[in-house]
């Protein structure tokens, strides 16, 4: 199982929400890079990165701090948030993050996802991000009718590398990773899945690896790594034993 540690980028710095919530952000962070980098050197495999103003934006806005990000570690990156049309999925790529996360692409514009997918195969991340098991999009501003599992569907033979699954309720709230929705969705598709919102402590990483769901890939973990309420070394562990 992969540990994904996040850094949420708002107006150049890192910090985190509550519920997606741009005015509840807590700064944690002023320069991203440093945190990128006490992340590599905790031992972290990959890196999760999200452009919060992009999310909201349509664009990517935080495009100095992601390059700074970049050039600091040497882990491969996912990175999310205002991309939505191929010339913003073929910058990143070519400037050396590893896979693109399309959200609100996904729900508005399938085509796009699988013509990137086409185009860079597993390089392409579906981020579902749901609120009562529905889908949410625009930087969580707006709730869809369609269900979660319904939208990974319609991916399962596009050639995506994996679906980030987001219970918004929990996110940044510290109440625990949504086990049963993740599993359910796991099971739901062949997509790998990967876990996101809510991860309180080392608990929730041992929940995953007890729920023995092959499908689920890894976990994204946030805020309970920068109040130390995880042990970074003792998360990576469970989940190489797993």
């Amino acid at each position: 199982m992969i540990l994904f540690p996040a850094i949420d980028l708002k107006d150049g710095q890192c910090v985190r929400l509550k519920r997606g919530a741009m005015d509840e952000a807590t700064v944690f962070s002023d320069s991203p890079a440093d945190q990128a980098r006490a992340f590599a050197d905790m031992g972290f495999e990959w890196l999760h990165c999200v452009d919060l103003n992009g999310a909201f934006e349509g664009r990517s806005v935080n495009a100095e701090a992601i390059r700074a990000i970049r050039e600091a570690i040497d882990l491969p990156i996912q990175l999310g948030g205002g991309l939505r049309d191929m010339a913003g999925i073929e910058a990143w790529l070519e400037a050396g993050i590893t896979r693109v996360i399309l959200g609100t692409a996904a729900l508005r514009d399938p085509a796009l996802v699988k013509e990137a997918a086409k185009a860079f195969p597993q390089r392409i991340v579906v981020g579902i991000d749901a609120r009562d098991g529905k889908v949410a999009v625009e930087g969580w501003a707006e709730i869809s009718t369609l269900d979660a599992a319904d939208l990974a569907q319609r991916f399962e033979d596009a050639g995506v590398a994996a679906i980030i699954f987001t219970d918004i309720a929990r996110d940044g709230m510290l109440q625990g990773v949504n086990v049963e929705a993740t599993a359910a969705l796991s099971r739901a598709v062949r997509i790998p899945v990967i876990a996101s919102g809510g991860v309180a402590g080392i608990g929730d990483v041992a929940a995953l690896v007890a729920a023995k769901e092959h499908n689920i890939q890894g976990v994204v973990i946030g805020r309970a790594l920068y109040d130390g309420r995880i042990d970074a070394a003792e998360a990576l562990g469970l989940a190489r034993d797993a």
